[in-house]
């Protein structure tokens, strides 16, 4: 049985907390009177539905809106932090996979966003270490985005046997 009242329940009580330490000025929370704090608020909430409702749709929601929440609040703060697409894709299939775990479905989601924010994260890497085959990889590897297009293409018209 899905506990319907858990996600409003998290959102009222992480909104009121927000507002009333912007209201209150504490500087040491004046960093986080913010979007991103609000994404992670509502985040929080899916993921509380997710796993206190076994409302697992939810997960992935949540895992991507903490996630984004998250990465916008360290992005400016930690150099290590990766301001890149391939970030957003990591998190994405994060979600996907941690929705696997419970409810069975989005596997291969996740393996696909996995396996493609590993390309994007590490592009340079991996130019670097195919830098003997230069001329014929960078021909190549123009031409991948057409690969995912002809490949999406596949999954949604070709029918399986």
């Amino acid at each position: 049985m899905k506990n319907q009242r858990i996600m409003p329940g998290i959102i009222l009580i992480g909104f009121g907390i927000y507002f009333y330490l912007q209201q209150s000025n504490i500087a040491p929370f004046q960093e986080f009177y913010t979007w991103p704090t609000l994404m992670i608020i509502v985040g929080t909430a899916f993921l509380g539905q997710g796993y206190w409702g076994k409302d697992y749709e939810a997960i992935l929601p949540g895992v991507i809106l903490v996630g984004f929440g998250v990465h916008f609040h360290v992005v400016n703060r930690l150099e290590i932090w990766p301001d890149h697409m391939g970030t957003f894709t990591l998190i994405i299939a994060l979600g996907f996979l941690l929705r696997y775990q419970k409810a069975g479905t989005g596997l291969f989601h996740g393996i696909l966003f996995l396996v493609l924010a590993g390309l994007l994260l590490f592009y340079d890497r991996i130019a670097g270490y195919l830098g003997l085959l230069e001329n014929g990889m960078a021909a190549a590897w123009k031409f991948w985005p057409a690969a995912l297009v002809l490949i999406g293409i596949y999954l949604l018209f070709i029918k399986k046997k």
